[in-house]
Formats: structure tokens, sequence, C-alpha cells
């Protein structure tokens, strides 16, 4: 696995020419941000070596690198998840590559269902722990000193100096950023019922199928991570309403602006700082 991500980090070396300071991963129906990028180059993943092919609706495997308010950055539309069949180290492949390109700043975004019931779908969630309850970790096997030390520690993996940055950005936009736990089920049916009072007895505020491998790796190589969660439904048992996947993708839509004006004042805060 080692000589695949550092083949694709070297291809992707070569197509640009700076190493992005921040990496956002765009959840689903959540790619709006593209457009915001000055002179962008868009790469389609399969171009890349080895990298895995997004089957996932909305995810359209493509990343684009430019500048945002002077700020280096890679927007990557398409994230590999655990239900689509992929090991986990698969899943994990585009977070190796970009820790192995030397991306510090890992800034993530997903549609979550809404546990806590002071959530609504529109809301947003600033991700200050999370609950995993996929049954895997992205660390399990041969570990690669290279890449991070065999037991990291994760007690920071989202409390950190960018993931604050973050939060005052959103303070500075007028955006009201909620923070909360992030439960990670493997999908893809949506949760019971009983799994959701669960996950609330636990401590969730909203679940999702993705992000938490992605912030394991991170967190393990070094790489500052943020993550916003973008509730976009009331989860299993809130109400009496079937959850669909249409609900989460026009939900998704809907808080477009709001995390572009995130976006972009986390990239002037991030200016101010280096």
């Amino acid at each position: 696995m080692y000589d695949k991500v550092k083949e694709a980090a070297d291809f992707l070396r070569s197509k640009i020419s700076a190493v992005p300071q921040v990496t956002v991963i765009l959840g689903s129906g959540l790619s709006s941000l593209v457009s915001m990028l000055e002179d962008p180059l868009t790469l389609r993943t399969d171009e890349i070596p080895h990298w895995p092919r997004p089957t996932a609706p909305m995810h359209k495997g493509e990343i684009s690198f430019g500048k945002l308010e002077g700020i280096d950055v890679a927007l990557q539309r398409g994230r590999i998840h655990y239900y689509e069949g992929y090991p986990m180290s698969e899943v994990v492949f585009p977070v190796r590559v970009w820790g192995e390109l030397g991306v510090k700043r890992y800034f993530a975004t997903n549609a979550a269902g809404g546990v806590n019931r002071s959530l609504a779908p529109g809301d947003l969630v600033l991700v200050y722990d999370h609950i995993n309850y996929m049954g895997n970790n992205p660390l399990i096997g041969p570990n690669e000193l290279k890449w991070n030390v065999r037991f990291p520690d994760m007690t920071r993996a989202y409390v950190n100096s960018f993931s604050a940055l973050v939060e005052k950005a959103a303070l500075d936009a007028g955006v009201n950023l909620n923070k909360g736990v992030y439960a990670a089920f493997t999908g893809p049916s949506y949760e019971t019922p009983a799994e959701i009072r669960m996950a609330r007895t636990l401590g969730a505020d909203v679940v999702g199928m993705s992000t938490v491998p992605e912030v394991i790796v991170a967190n393990a190589m070094g790489m500052e991570a943020a993550v916003i969660s973008c509730v976009s439904n009331y989860a299993a048992g809130i109400t009496m309403q079937p959850l669909t996947e249409e609900e989460v993708l026009d939900a998704a839509k809907l808080v477009g602006d709001k995390l572009s004006r995130i976006f972009i004042n986390t990239m002037r805060e991030l200016r101010s700082h280096v």
C-alpha cells in the first residue's frame, strides 16, 4: 500500500504547482464550493494511479486544485465509503495520499442524520468527537512507521487549532455552527430507531456513514482535521417519515451558501496565521 500511495502522490505532485495547505472533502450534494476557486485545475480521480472509484450518488470522482483567498487548496468531490464494498485500506487511500503529499489540514464535510432532537434539517454541526460504530478501524493490519506510530492518540483529533479557525470563521460569517459528536455506522441501510436511541444514549448528536475512518488516518499522519456535518434529515424514529436518499441530497444543497461563507472565512483566517 505504501508504494501505491507514493505513486499516486508523485502523480499529483507532477500536475500541481504547489502542495495544498488544505484538502477539503465535499460530502453528498456539497460540491458548490468548486466554483469559488481561482485558476482551478481539475483532475479526474480515475487518472490517478490506484485511486479507488467512488460509486455513491453525487460523488463525481474529481479533484479541483486552486487558490482561495491566497491559500492553495484541493477540493475532493467524491469520497470512498465502506458500504461500497472497498476494504478499509481503500476507503482511506485518498487520505493517505494527501498525507504523503504533505497536506497539513484536512477539512471534511458530510451529510448526516440529526440524532439530537434540537437539530433540524439544514443545521450545521462542527464535530468535536466521534463514536466509531463501524466495527472496523483503518489502522488495523501491518503498520507503516513512515506514516504513523502503532497506537496514535485520538484525544485532539478534532480539537485543534484548525478546527478553532473554522469555528471562528463561522462566527464571523454570521453562520450558526452547532457543536456535536458524530457516530459512524457502516450503512448502506439507514439506522433503525433502536440504533438511533442507542446512539443518543451514548452521546451522539449526528449520525452518518463516512468521515470517521478518514479522520483516524488524518490524525495518525499528523494532519489537523476539521469536520462539518450538514444535518440532512431527522434520524430514524424522531419522525414517522421514511428516510430517503433524495431527502439527504436536497437538504445538502440548501446549506451550500452557508458552507461557502465558512470556507472563505476559514481561508482568510488561515492566511492571517501562516
